[in-house]
């Protein structure tokens, strides 16, 4: 069933952004911005974790999770270990939250309106995956960038 698909994929994919998030030589370079760029890997870190806090365990979890997605882009300099916390967390509540889901809820519509129209569970929890991918990558190459050793 696709949920088992996705919990494997978000396991990978959560780890991922821990490992990201950890491989930072420089703790303050997690939030650092400059010129177009204007997303730091820190504030991307919220977004993500808001994002499947939302998504999933709001809406399938039951957590009661409320989001305020202009924090996840405003807040700065949370340090390096309540940003793997977050992520921790939110490791629990997405395979909690797939677990819960049946094929028959896969099938239904998605309970909230993200879109201009309603989608799929099924269409929505994939767009959610390539969503991640999407700014796991950003990090990804954040980080890469600014760790690099300056020449010589």
């Amino acid at each position: 069933m696709l949920t088992d698909i996705l919990r494997q994929l978000y396991a990978r994919d959560l780890n991922k952004l821990k490992s990201e998030i950890e491989q930072y030589q420089n703790e303050e370079r997690i939030w650092y911005t400059e010129k177009s760029i204007s997303n730091s890997a820190g504030n991307l870190c919220l977004h993500l974790v808001g994002n499947l806090n939302t998504y999933f365990g709001a809406v399938y979890g039951n957590t009661g999770y409320i989001r305020n997605r202009d924090l996840e882009f405003s807040q700065k300099n949370i340090s390096r270990d309540i940003l793997i916390e977050k992520i921790v967390a939110t490791m629990v509540v997405v395979d909690s939250s797939l677990s819960a889901i049946t094929q028959a809820q896969l099938d239904a519509e998605y309970p909230l309106l993200v879109f201009q129209q309603k989608t799929s569970t099924e269409f929505f929890l994939v767009h959610l995956s390539a969503h991640f991918s999407y700014h796991l990558g950003q990090i990804n190459y954040h980080r890469r960038l600014l760790d690099v050793a300056p020449s010589i």
